[in-house]
């Protein structure tokens, strides 16, 4: 595994904890807006680890199609990725 596929699951393993730490808040019935705050970071830290996946995917495989020729496929992928992004 190379060391940008390393950072990322480490960060995936942080969030998996963050995630288990919510679950223990709403057993313990935490006060709500606690719960929405690490929710909210929760949602950041996987928006960042998506950036990280994307910018990869833009600067690398969408670069090897469009020098392929595949102009299509990196198109369609651009779209799909933005579209993604937007959700």
């Amino acid at each position: 595994m190379n060391k940008e596929n390393q950072k990322l699951v480490r960060r995936l393993k942080i969030i998996e904890g963050q995630v288990r730490g919510l679950q223990e808040m709403i057993e313990n019935g935490t006060y709500c807006i606690d719960i929405i705050t690490q929710t909210s970071a929760v949602k950041q830290a996987l928006s960042g680890v998506e950036d990280i996946l994307m910018e990869g995917h833009l600067g690398t495989c969408l670069v090897n199609q469009i020098q392929r020729g595949q102009t299509e496929k990196a198109t369609r992928e651009i779209l799909k990725v933005y579209g993604l992004k937007r959700k």
